[in-house]
């Protein structure tokens, strides 16, 4: 008898002795819209394009637009591939999953170990964030002056509460949420059209002359970070309907919707000020840049329901972010490279919820640690422990990239996708990515502000985790060949 192809459905390993059996999420509970929440939330376009954007185009003038546009376009190439392999990936490991059936299991579990670090350090670098612009929306608006850390642990406390819960309840959550912040931009935009912005309506900031310059290299690395996240969908493939139709439209329509809302934001926030003027603007306040144009074309009202939302798109990014974080776990778990525990499943709400407590606790023991030094909790918690999630997402994408290729070069009889998405669009994403990392490696003091010993240490972490997780791999193959054989090929709808 021959033994099963990994693309089929080996079954969980068993439960180590003593320890309950791990169950499984919720089947069949998300549609394409819900999961575009997630991944959307998770992005915290509100929150980019006010906090971020301005400096984009502070650096790169008024072609920051097309950056935006250009990083959507890279990450479309990407998902054509990515989602090539979506009918052959069973589990839920999205990067891990991906990486070791194209590159091999020492390569997907440091991509694992990577993956985790990122999304860890993106979600908690996230509450520094939180707890600045709650504490000086709370203190502006209501004249209640508080410590951000007050408002950071009340974030990981409500983030905990929802992530325990099943997963159609955060799904309402950040719909509802996402809705309100997109709004308020979409409000904005109109306003400035509807007044011919400052000077009128241009479209120089698509001009070659604007686009073709040396500028543009800062507002690309800039831009690349508004994206992160839009890969998760994979992580809801047990959870959602009809999977293999669920997760490439829902990356689709994340990818699409970020890149070309994005780049019209940015442009109409160039129109709002005009062509000659809007890189001053920039670098006399970027932080009050989108709340000055409010105020200006809206109103003062809807400025301050703009700071009210800028929070809420923190929790919203917080909350998706923890969901990819514990599914991370649960993937892993089920494989058996990862402790058992992580893997149980709430009987009532179907939530990986001990790897929700562990996620929770990590979070709340960093951000101690920031509050206890006394540490910024924008420039210094947030910039110092989001950017090497930002690089290694980037790093995760490119080797995710590469896997494609290498996946159906190696089985060039299965899939039927056609060498466009399994070889010219992932090979072309790869090359692109890589140029796009290496950008922001050697940009990194735009997004920390921190001396360059500093940035280059905070870069090489993503070398290093990849590589213990490799590591610890090649051990695994050792010590327990079984494991190691079943890593990357678990099927959870089979468990």
């Amino acid at each position: 008898m021959t033994e099963p192809q990994t693309s089929n459905a080996p079954q969980r390993p068993p439960a180590a002795a003593g320890t309950e059996p791990a169950g499984h999420l919720q089947r069949a509970t998300l549609g394409v819209t819900d999961i575009v929440f997630f991944v959307v939330a998770a992005a915290a376009p509100l929150t980019v394009m006010a906090g971020i954007a301005p400096l984009a185009i502070l650096f790169g003038g008024i072609g920051a637009p097309v950056a935006y546009l250009t990083v959507g376009v890279v990450l479309c190439l990407f998902a054509f591939g990515f989602t090539a392999m979506t009918p052959h990936i069973r589990n839920a490991g999205a990067f891990y999953s991906y990486i070791a059936r194209g590159l091999g299991r020492p390569a997907g579990l440091g991509a694992a170990l990577l993956a985790v670090f990122s999304y860890n350090a993106l979600q908690i670098g996230t509450y520094g964030a939180f707890g600045f612009f709650a504490a000086g929306t709370a203190s502006d608006l209501l004249g209640v002056d508080l410590p951000w850390p007050v408002y950071a642990f009340a974030g990981i406390a409500v983030v905990w509460f929802l992530g325990f819960r099943s997963i159609h309840v955060g799904a309402k959550v950040l719909a509802v949420l996402l809705i309100a912040e997109t709004a308020i931009l979409v409000l904005l935009a109109g306003a400035i059209l509807v007044k011919g912005g400052a000077d009128g309506l241009s479209l120089a900031s698509f001009a070659p002359a604007n686009v073709f310059t040396s500028k543009m290299s800062a507002p690309l690395g800039l831009a690349v970070a508004a994206f992160i996240g839009f890969e998760s969908t994979v992580l809801y493939r047990e959870e959602a309907r009809d999977p293999d139709r669920t997760v490439p439209r829902a990356t689709y329509l994340a990818v699409g919707f970020l890149g070309l809302f994005y780049t019209f934001v940015v442009w109409v926030i160039v129109q709002a000020f005009g062509d000659d003027k809007v890189v001053g603007t920039a670098a006399q306040n970027p932080a009050e840049m989108f709340f000055t144009a409010m105020t200006r074309y809206v109103g003062g009202w809807a400025t301050d329901f703009q700071r009210v939302l800028i929070v809420s798109s923190l929790l919203a990014s917080l909350l998706a972010f923890h969901n990819a974080i514990t599914r991370y776990g649960y993937a892993l778990s089920v494989e058996g490279a990862a402790p058992a525990r992580l893997g149980r499943v709430h009987p009532r709400h179907g939530s990986p919820w001990i790897s929700g407590i562990a996620q929770t606790v990590l979070a709340a023991v960093v951000t101690a640690v920031f509050a206890a030094i006394g540490a910024h909790p924008y420039n210094e918690f947030l910039l110092w422990v989001n950017t090497p999630g930002v690089v290694g997402i980037l790093a995760l994408q490119t080797l995710a990239a590469c896997a494609v290729v290498a996946f159906f070069r190696r089985n060039p009889g299965i899939g039927g996708a056609g060498r466009v998405r399994t070889v010219v669009a992932p090979a072309t994403a790869a090359l692109l990515l890589a140029v796009i990392t290496g950008l922001v490696c050697t940009r990194l003091n735009l997004f920390t502000g921190a001396p360059p010993a500093v940035n280059w240490t905070l870069a090489a972490l993503t070398p290093i985790v990849f590589s213990i997780g490799a590591v610890l791999a090649m051990r695994l193959r050792r010590k327990q060949p079984e494991v190691y054989a079943k890593l990357a090929t678990t099927d959870v709808e089979s468990v």
